[in-house]
C-alpha cells in the first residue's frame, strides 16, 4: 500500500516538501457533466438566457478557479499555471453539457487538482446561473481525465 505523502511520522497533516522533484511539464484533463432540463439547454445554446452568455461567464469562473486552488485545498502547492482551458460540449441526447478542464505549467507537482477545481467550479457556475430555470440540474461525474508529466509520467481513465 502507498503511503500517504500528507502526513508527518507522526501522523499530523503538513504539505508535501517538493523542493528535489525535478520541473516537468505537467498536463491534467479533468470533468464535469451538468444535465438539466431540454428548455433549459435550449434558453443556453440559442443565447436567449436572462442571465446572458452562461458559456462564457462558467468559462471564467473555471478558469479563475483553477489560479485558486491552492486557496481552497488545503496542503495543495500554489501554482504558476501556464495554461487553463474550459470546453463546453452539449449533449442533447442526454440533455447535458460536458465540460472539460485543461491545466498546464512546468513546474514540480501536478495540475490535477486544479483541473478538477476548475471543472467543478464551471459546473457550479453554470447551475447558479440557471437555478432560477431549472433548480432540479444535477452535476455528476467529476474525474481527472488524464495527467501528464513527472515521475509518474503519462495517466489516463481506463474507458
Amino acid at each position: 500500500m502507498t503511503q500517504l505523502t500528507h502526513l508527518n511520522h507522526q501522523g499530523e497533516a503538513n504539505m508535501v516538501d517538493v523542493s528535489n522533484k525535478d520541473i516537468t511539464v505537467r498536463v491534467a484533463q479533468a470533468q464535469a457533466i451538468i444535465t438539466m432540463s431540454p428548455e433549459t439547454l435550449s434558453l443556453i445554446t440559442d443565447g436567449e438566457h436572462a442571465k446572458g452568455d452562461v458559456f462564457g461567464v462558467s468559462r471564467i469562473a473555471g478558469i479563475q478557479a483553477a489560479k485558486k486552488c491552492s486557496d481552497l485545498i488545503p496542503l495543495c502547492h500554489p501554482l504558476m499555471l501556464s495554461k487553463v482551458g474550459i470546453e463546453f460540449t452539449v449533449q442533447a441526447e442526454s440533455n447535458s453539457v460536458l465540460i472539460v478542464s485543461l491545466c498546464k505549467l512546468s513546474g514540480k507537482t501536478g495540475v490535477e487538482m486544479e483541473a478538477l477545481t476548475a471543472a467543478s467550479v464551471a459546473a457550479l457556475t453554470l447551475f447558479d446561473m440557471c437555478k432560477a430555470s431549472d433548480p432540479s440540474m444535477i452535476i455528476s461525474d467529476i474525474k481527472v481525465l488524464e495527467k501528464q508529466g513527472g515521475k509518474s509520467g503519462y495517466w489516463t481513465i481506463s474507458p
